[in-house]
């Protein structure tokens, strides 16, 4: 019959516009911003960079690889790395970005440069009220703006980040003990050195060097042959 998809979907609305007045859940409209709706663990919009510990610049874990910068599709991520280095979080000494730049009026939140970088140190965030008065200047994030702390990656994407720093103590327990076995094999070849150096050295005799086929006590026939 025509007009049957119509009847049924007026019937729908009438039902929720009722129900909206005895359950909440019915309700489809939300009071933004007074009330807002739960994003989901997956909601991606910038990129922000991740630091450890209370200090955005001593924990900042990016080392200014610049992979993310030669990957990112609209070119919009800019890097300068320093002149010196800092350690990393297995205490490696790494370079580190002076510069980091992102333009978010170009970004496409591809999330690209998050899947190609190794440091676990670029993550995207799930702040979209970024609206700004100017679309230049204002929206060209330095490395002050973008850096966040783990507490708060913990707090946008609690999986995610469990995962994250489950793998890189992981990569730290790792890298320790190779540091431990390699201190260990260190100090056993200095101890066996040592004591192939203080072992007392032998030299042997001609005779014995040669040979010899005289009982205890006889002249071997050697000499004998000699003294004749």
């Amino acid at each position: 019959m025509i007009g049957t998809g119509i009847l049924k979907g007026m019937a729908v609305t009438l039902r929720n516009f009722a129900g909206s007045y005895f359950d909440k859940e019915r309700l489809i409209t939300v009071q933004y911003p007074e009330e807002r709706n739960p994003l989901p663990e997956n909601y991606r919009n910038f990129p922000i960079l991740i630091y450890d510990g209370n200090d955005p610049q001593a924990g900042l874990r990016c080392v200014a690889c610049q992979i993310c910068e030669k990957e990112c599709p609209p070119q919009c991520i800019y890097i300068i790395k320093s002149k010196d280095k800092k350690p990393d979080y297995v205490g490696k000494p790494q370079l580190y970005p002076a510069v980091f730049d992102i333009d978010i009026s170009v970004c496409m939140s591809c999330q690209i440069c998050v899947e190609v970088c190794p440091f676990e140190a670029i993550k995207m965030d799930k702040d979209f009220e970024l609206s700004q008065r100017e679309r230049f200047n204002h929206l060209l994030f330095r490395k002050e703006q973008l850096s966040k702390s783990n507490e708060y990656y913990h707090k946008i994407h609690p999986v995610e980040a469990a995962t994250v720093d489950k793998n890189l103590a992981d990569a730290a327990a790792a890298a320790e003990a190779k540091k431990k076995a390699a201190a260990e094999a260190a100090a056993k070849a200095a101890a066996a050195k040592a004591a192939a150096a203080q072992a007392p050295t032998t030299v042997a005799s001609s005779e014995s060097a040669a040979g010899s086929t005289a009982a205890p006590g006889q002249t071997p026939p050697e000499a004998t042959k000699s003294n004749s």
